[in-house]
């Protein structure tokens, strides 16, 4: 008998692999930070003993969720000015709410809410776009978070920057105090098109490809966008990157809503990596991103819920649902993006967007132990005759029970194991109290 430090026991064992192996009645077996073995519950308890077994009687164990596009600590601004156009959302209201209250604190304050909101929901890696990544790496890193972190690069100043130069001293910095963490991968991340130069754009790429990182960057939200870039360089602004030679798949672009037959097949090209954030651009009226036809064209499409401001809340579990029922419509299909693919975007297609494929997203021997279980004894989630559309089409967030990142219990039996949940929301609370008060008497 090999000890291990976990089983965890489950009726459902979603692997999530190339092969989507289902295993009814199966466990993981965890030692320290890595999965050694999944099968069926027998064979696991035959082969390894633990101290710490997870029960798993009506219960289905799924790898991590990945939400690839974010900005975490936004959920400060949650609910701060809602049912506006983006431009006018952005430019009124948002950007002087961050030039008044960003700085360090903020940063690690509200991303230790949004780490404990994530986790709750099953979400055990993020992608992060936005400043102060030291901030935000050690709070996630506190919490027991896994984390890809972009360093929020712009032509324009903000509260963390005042000049381009420094926004890139401000990411070699980050990354060299980082890369190599075990939860906290390093990204660049220029804003976008509009608010990036091409010089910007390709010395971001630059960096990426000299320190080995990822890209994330938002890419044609709004008509608005594609229009302006248009005038500026007189080609749409999938063209306009495949032009200066950004593309590449190391590139995670972000919302991708108005775009052409051939924009498509360019991102397709040159192994593009989609975040699609359903839910912010139903509430923004930014669009609807062309999915299943992106999807049909081979472009690795994943779930974003971008920041708590826009959306409002950073849960995958509804994402999934909302994206997979709109496109059917859309489509006029009801068979298109079904529950399988859903959850494969949410999971494995996510890691693998990352560039973590390799350590996360799939329940399979040797792959970190990222791993969520879901109560099934609601009355939502009965009958099951298929778990994965029960799980896509039924299941909330508030019914993630246990989650493990890195080996590690971070929620037990719904509450955050590595912190003091009642502490960060009231932090969360004098920080509203602050941000409100200053906004009425201005």
């Amino acid at each position: 008998m090999q000890p291990v430090d976990y089983i965890i026991c489950g009726d459902y064992i979603l692997t999530m692999n190339e092969k989507m192996d289902l295993i009814r009645d199966g466990a993981v077996a965890v030692k320290d930070t890595k999965i050694v073995d999944t099968d069926i519950s027998e064979n696991i308890f035959k082969k390894y003993s633990s101290e710490k077994i997870i029960e798993g009687k009506n219960r289905a164990v799924l790898p991590g969720l990945i939400n690839t596009h974010t900005h975490a600590a936004m959920v400060y601004f949650r609910g701060l000015a809602d049912d506006l156009p983006l431009t006018e959302w952005l430019e009124k209201h948002i950007w002087p709410a961050e030039n008044r209250w960003l700085s360090p604190d903020f940063v690690y304050d509200a991303t230790e809410l949004a780490c404990l909101e994530m986790l709750k929901g099953g979400v055990t890696t993020y992608n992060d776009m936005y400043f102060f990544g030291d901030s935000a790496a050690a709070a996630a890193k506190k919490i027991g978070m896994r984390a890809v972190l972009g360093v929020g690069i712009l032509d324009f100043p903000t509260a963390s920057a005042k000049t381009t130069d420094e926004y890139f001293e401000n990411a070699e910095r980050f990354l060299k105090n980082w890369k190599g963490d075990e939860l906290i991968t390093p990204c660049i991340a220029p804003h976008a098109v509009y608010t990036c130069s091409p010089e910007t754009l390709m010395r971001s790429k630059i960096m990426a490809e000299k320190f080995d990182l990822p890209l994330h960057i938002h890419l044609s939200e709004t008509e608005w966008e594609v229009g302006e870039i248009m005038v500026r360089y007189r080609r749409r602004p999938v063209e306009h990157l495949e032009a200066i030679g950004f593309l590449n798949e190391g590139v995670l672009a972000a919302h991708c809503i108005w775009l052409e037959d051939n924009e498509i097949e360019l991102l397709a090209k040159r192994k593009v990596n989609v975040s699609h954030c359903m839910e912010s651009n139903l509430k923004l009226a930014s669009g609807f991103a062309p999915v299943v036809t992106m999807l049909m064209a081979g472009i690795k499409v994943t779930f974003g819920t971008d920041g708590a401001a826009s959306n409002n809340d950073l849960n995958i579990m509804s994402e999934m649902a909302t994206t997979a029922k709109v496109h059917k419509t859309l489509a006029n299909n009801p068979t298109v993006l079904d529950s399988k693919t859903a959850l494969t975007m949410a999971t494995r297609w996510g890691a693998e967007a990352l560039g973590l494929g390799g350590s996360i997203g799939s329940i399979e021997k040797d792959k970190m132990a990222d791993l969520i279980t879901i109560d099934l004894r609601k009355p939502h989630l009965q009958p099951i005759y298929d778990i994965y559309s029960q799980i896509v089409y039924s299941a909330m967030a508030s019914d993630v029970e246990t989650v493990m990142v890195n080996g590690k219990l971070i929620i037990n039996a719904g509450r955050l194991v590595t912190g003091d949940e009642d502490e960060i929301l009231q932090k969360a609370a004098e920080w509203g109290g602050k941000i409100a008060t200053y906004n009425s008497v201005r």
